[in-house]
């Protein structure tokens, strides 16, 4: 089922931007499964990494490439969210709202 279009000035939710992957790319996603599309996931972890390395040259196209990497992160995890049948929204909500987080990054 696809939502309507976001409002431009409304802000983006986790809900509406697994929906908005989901209408988008679900079909292919879904056919290519989740260990091949993990294995783009991961691609796309080495790509910010290098851009977090690139990122201390502090100039703007560092900069823009940095924000696109994490753009490209979360919505291939989106993706593997979606092909595994596992809510975003409730996912977070769940551990780091209800549950409180864990007490400490590793």
């Amino acid at each position: 089922m696809s939502t309507p279009p976001r409002k431009p000035d409304s802000p983006l939710t986790f809900s509406a931007f697994q929906q908005h992957i989901r209408d988008r790319y679900f079909a292919t996603d879904s056919a290519r499964g989740a260990p091949a599309t993990f294995l783009w996931f991961i691609e796309e972890v080495g790509e910010l990494a290098t851009a977090i390395h690139n990122v201390a040259k502090d100039d703007a196209a560092h900069r823009a490439n940095l924000e696109e990497e994490f753009a490209d992160v979360i919505a291939w995890l989106t993706t593997l969210a979606n092909i595994t049948g596992v809510d975003l929204d409730k996912a977070l909500e769940k551990k780091y709202i209800t549950a409180g987080g864990p007490t400490g990054h590793k």
